[in-house]
Parts: structure tokens; sequence; C-alpha cells
């Protein structure tokens, strides 16, 4: 075991400015984000496909060593990860983006108003808008997000009001590593594109951070109180974000 934790050392990893270690995946230099926490009972492992990092959590008893041999078991396993992760999909004129689930053409022309509108086309949904062609991008994220806002406060109102609970503050951001998140300060926080997501993932989504509000955990009474308070499958939801959520996050960026 000594043996092997050297080689990993000494071969595989390398932490020159004394920051976070570095592992060689395949040719590919890959850091590896340690975060130790009070609450981890064990070794887990993230591979974060956009920004081509590993992140392990652990136990603050844990020696680095064990997390660096963790990752060596899982390198082919990371790899894999990291080379099918999709591509970074940029918006412009006819490209396509989804909202709510159902994939929309982008539509531009020098015609059309600098405002996005929602038009049902020949071969389906369209997005139009005029402008500078190189900001249809951006307009397309800013009114994503813009739509955004309403739908997740009605979810939330929805699921609240089958709880009985009072509706929280609603803050929307852009976080890569989760979807959603309920602080003990009354706010609930959900990325923006949950609103590309189908209706039955971004209200499971919304449902679980109301389900929150009484279980600050993820206890078998959570998850109860979850599916009380969620009319759909909840693993149909998790296994269409496993699927499909890191293609939902290179979009625009």
């Amino acid at each position: 075991m000594l043996d092997r934790l050297k080689t990993i050392l000494s071969s595989s990893l390398s932490d020159p400015s004394g920051g976070d270690p570095v592992v060689d995946i395949e040719g590919r230099q890959v850091p590896v984000r340690i975060k130790r926490t009070r609450q981890a009972r064990r070794i887990s492992m993230r591979a974060d496909a956009i920004k081509r990092e590993i992140r392990i959590t652990m136990p603050v008893y844990a020696p680095t060593a064990a997390a660096l041999d963790f990752v060596h078991k899982k390198k082919q396993w990371i790899a894999t990860r990291l080379e099918t992760a999709p591509l970074i999909k940029p918006l412009g004129p006819d490209s396509t983006v989804a909202f709510m689930g159902e994939a929309h053409r982008i539509v531009w022309s020098t015609g059309n108003s600098r405002r996005v509108r929602q038009v049902i086309g020949d071969q389906g949904p369209e997005l139009h808008l005029g402008g500078p062609a190189e900001l249809v991008g951006q307009r397309i994220i800013r009114w994503l997000r813009e739509e955004a806002r309403p739908v997740f406060a009605e979810d939330i109102d929805h699921y609240c009001a089958k709880a009985g609970e009072p509706v929280p503050q609603l803050a929307i951001g852009d976080p890569r590593s989760r979807w959603g998140s309920c602080s003990s300060r009354g706010t609930i926080s959900l990325s923006w594109r949950l609103i590309m997501a189908p209706h039955h993932v971004r209200r499971s989504v919304i449902a679980h951070e109301v389900a929150h509000m009484r279980h600050m955990d993820h206890s078998p009474a959570f998850y109860a109180w979850f599916e009380e308070l969620f009319e759909g499958d909840r693993n149909a939801a998790d296994r269409w974000l496993k699927a499909h959520g890191t293609a939902l996050q290179m979009i625009g960026r």
C-alpha cells in the first residue's frame, strides 16, 4: 500500500505551487480539488466535465493520501467522464435552445424586433429577434433568465401552499455544481438553466428545495416528505438530469 501511494505521488501527481494536486489522466493534467467537511462520513468524488477538474469531498480526519489513492482507483472512470462530456454550445442565429423541455429554433433577422418573441413556425417553436447578430446568444440567455423567474415563483408558491410553509425569497443564479439550494435563512436559490428542462424535472428540483424548509437534511423523513409534496416520479427526474444536465450547463458558455 505504501509503495503504491509513493508511485501515485511521484509519477501521477504533481503540486508544484503548494496548492491543489494535479493528476495525469491519459496525458491530460487534471486538478484535484479537495474539500474536507465535518458532515462527510466517507470519501466522495465528482468529475466536473465543464471545468475539467476532479472534486473530492472527505472527512476532516482523512489524510490527503487516501483521497489521491481514491482518484487513482477511479482514473478510468474519470477519463471516460471527461471524454464523453458535451461540447460547449454557443447560441446564435439558426441554433436551437430548449425552453421548458421543448426545442426552439433561434430565428434572427434585421427586420425582427430586438425583443425576443415566441413563434410557432412551420417546423415547430421558434424564438424570433433582431438587433446585432453577435449579441443574439446573450439576449437569448437574458430572455431565458427573465422567463424563469415567474415560472419558478409559481412552482414555489404551489409547493409551499401544499406544504403549509411561508413563501421564501427566490434567488436565481448560474451555479455549476447544483440545480438548487435552500438556506436556513429562508431563501431558495435555483439555476436559471432549469427553465430549459422539462416541467417534471424543474418541478422535482423545486419540490425538493421546498421539502428542505421542513427537513434540512437528506434523511428518510426528508425523502418521505419530498415524495408527498411532488406529484411526479423523482427518480425519473433525477435520471433525466443525470443524462442531460451537463449538456444544459454547456449552453451559452
